[in-house]
C-alpha cells in the first residue's frame, strides 16, 4: 500500500479540529488521543526525510537512485584546459638497460650505429634498509673506556627508524587501518616484523611529541578572525561521545568529549576566549561564543526543501531560490557583492518572510487549552521564525568577505571520522580517541599547508616542525 503523506496530514488536522470542538470527551481520553496524533505526526515527518531535505547522508535514502556515472555528457578523463599529472621522462634514470638488435634477425648487409630509442618505466622498489651505528671505543692508559656518542634518537641495540614509525602511524591514523592490518601490511609488503603493540606505541609517541603543536594550534585558532565549528557522534568503549571540530582554511583541531554542549566546548580551550566570527549550524550552545555568528545556509537549503516537499510551503521554495542566487553572486564577486546588490537581496529576503505569514501563520492563541508557555508550532513555522530572527547571521556572507555561504569547511574536516566509524566501529578507549584527535589535527593542518601526511610524520619523528609553525 502506498502511503499518501498529504492525505494523512490532512486527516490528522481534521481529527485535531474535531477533538478541539468536542467538549464531552474525558480529559484522560483527550490526552491519549493527542498523544496518538503526536506519534502519527512524528512518524509521518520521518517518512519524507532524506538527504536533500535534512542532514541524513545519501546512503540512508530509501530506494536511492544513483545518478548516471557520466551525467554531464563529457568523455571520461580530464577535460580541455585541465592540467594533468602524466609521467614525464627524467634526464637521469636510476638504471639503464641496453637493448641490442639480434643480428640473426637482420638481412645481409652493412649497418652503422644511429643512436637509440628510449622508453622509461617508473616503478617502486620496496626494501628493508638496516643502518648500523658503530661507536668508536677508546681506552686510556688507566683502562677507562671512552665511547663516541650515538645519535640522540638511537637509544636501543635494535630499534625501528623514523620512516617505519611514520609509515605505521600514517596507515593507522590517516588511512584508518586497524592495528592488525597494519601489522599484516608491514609483514607482507616490507617483510618487517611489526606487532600491533608496536603500532600503538608509535601512535602514543606521535601523540606525546605533538603536545607542543596542539598548544600552538589553539593559539592560532584563538587569533583567527573566523572559525568553523561542528560536532558528530562517535562511540568510545561502547558509550556515545562527541567529536568536536574547530577549523579554518589553514588549521584543524579535533577534540573528543562525552558531552555535546557548552561543557565540551569550554574543555576544548579555544571558544571561551574567541573574539571572532563563529560559523556553525545553529546549535544553540555556540551562540555564547565569539562576537558574531554566521549560520550554515546549506542546512537552511535542506530545511527549506523539507518545508516545500512535506508541508507544501511555497515561500520555502522562493527563499531557497533566493539563497542560491545570493550564493552565486558571492562566488562571482571578489569577496562579497556590492552594497546595493546585498541590500536588494536583504529586502527580498524580508519580503518573502513577511508574505509567508499568511501561508504559515503562528498558532492561534484561542486554541490554548490552559497550558502555560509557548504554543507548539509546525516545523515550517519554527524555521520561518528562526530565519527572521537570525537574518543578520544568515546573510552575513553578503557583507563580510571572510564569511562563506555555508559551514562546509568544518563538515569536510570532520567527515573522515565517519569513515573511521565504518571501518572500526568505535574507539576502544578514551586514550585511542585522544591519539586520533591530536594526530589527525596535525595531519589535516599539514595538508592544508601543502605538506603531505607521510612527510609530516617523518619530520615529526625526526624532531622537525613544519615551516608554517615558525620558530617554536
Amino acid at each position: 500500500m502506498r502511503i499518501n503523506a498529504d492525505e494523512i496530514r490532512s486527516t490528522v488536522e481534521q481529527v485535531r479540529r474535531l477533538l478541539h470542538e468536542e467538549t464531552t470527551i474525558s480529559p484522560t481520553l483527550r490526552a491519549a488521543l493527542e498523544m496518538l496524533l503526536l506519534v502519527v505526526t512524528i512518524l509521518l515527518n520521518r517518512i519524507g526525510v532524506n538527504s536533500r531535505n535534512s542532514s541524513k547522508p545519501p546512503s540512508d535514502d530509501p530506494n536511492r537512485l544513483k545518478p548516471p556515472h557520466n551525467s554531464t555528457g563529457n568523455k571520461p578523463g580530464g577535460q580541455k584546459g585541465h592540467r594533468g599529472s602524466n609521467l614525464e621522462p627524467v634526464a637521469n634514470p636510476d638504471e639503464v638497460v641496453i637493448l641490442k638488435v639480434d643480428p640473426a634477425t637482420l638481412p645481409e648487409g652493412r649497418y652503422r650505429e644511429d643512436g637509440f630509442e628510449s622508453r622509461q618505466v617508473f616503478d617502486v622498489e620496496i626494501k628493508l634498509l638496516v643502518t648500523e651505528y658503530r661507536a668508536q671505543v677508546l681506552v686510556d692508559q688507566r683502562g677507562k673506556r671512552w665511547v663516541a656518542p650515538f645519535p640522540q634518537d638511537v637509544t636501543a641495540p635494535v630499534q625501528y627508524g623514523s620512516s617505519i614509525k611514520a609509515g605505521a602511524v600514517y596507515m593507522s591514523q590517516y588511512q584508518l587501518l586497524p592495528y592488525n592490518r597494519v601489522e599484516e601490511q608491514f609483514g607482507d609488503l616490507f617483510q618487517i616484523p611489526l606487532s600491533a603493540a608496536s603500532v600503538f606505541n608509535f601512535n602514543q609517541d606521535a601523540f606525546n611529541r605533538l603536545e607542543l603543536f596542539e598548544q600552538w594550534l589553539k593559539e592560532q585558532l584563538l587569533a583567527s578572525p573566523l572559525l568553523h565549528s561542528d560536532e558528530t557522534g562517535i562511540n568510545i568503549a561502547g558509550k556515545g561521545h562527541w567529536l568536536h571540530c574547530l577549523s579554518n582554511e589553514q588549521l584543524t583541531l579535533f577534540h573528543a568529549h562525552a558531552k555535546r554542549g557548552g561543557e565540551a566546548m569550554d574543555d576544548l580551550g579555544v571558544l571561551p576566549s574567541f573574539q571572532g566570527i563563529l560559523c556553525h549550524d545553529h546549535w544553540l550552545p555556540y551562540f555564547k561564543y565569539g562576537t558574531a555568528h554566521a549560520l550554515c545556509n546549506a542546512h537552511h537549503l535542506r530545511e527549506l526543501e523539507w518545508a516545500a516537499e512535506q508541508e507544501k510551503q511555497s515561500w520555502a521554495k522562493e527563499l531557497q531560490a533566493l539563497l542560491k542566487e545570493a550564493s552565486h553572486e558571492k562566488n562571482l564577486s571578489t569577496g562579497c557583492p556590492d552594497p546595493q546588490t546585498s541590500l536588494l537581496f536583504r529586502e527580498r529576503y524580508r519580503k518573502i518572510l513577511t508574505d509567508a505569514e499568511a501561508e504559515c501563520p503562528p498558532p492561534n492563541e484561542a486554541d490554548r487549552t490552559g497550558k502555560r508557555g509557548r504554543l507548539k508550532r509546525t516545523k515550517s513555522r519554527n524555521l520561518l521564525e528562526r530565519l527572521r530572527e537570525h537574518e543578520h547571521n544568515t546573510l552575513r556572507f553578503l557583507e563580510n568577505p571572510l564569511v562563506p555561504f555555508s559551514n562546509n569547511q568544518a563538515e569536510n574536516d570532520i567527515r573522515m571520522t565517519k569513515v573511521h566509524q565504518k571501518i572500526s566501529g568505535c574507539f576502544r578507549s578514551p586514550e585511542g580517541a585522544a591519539i586520533f584527535c591530536r594526530v589527525r589535527s596535525f595531519l589535516s593542518t599539514c595538508r592544508k599547508n601543502g605538506i603531505s601526511a607521510t612527510q609530516a610524520l617523518k619530520n615529526l619523528f625526526e624532531g622537525k616542525w613544519p615551516d608554517f609553525m615558525g620558530a617554536l
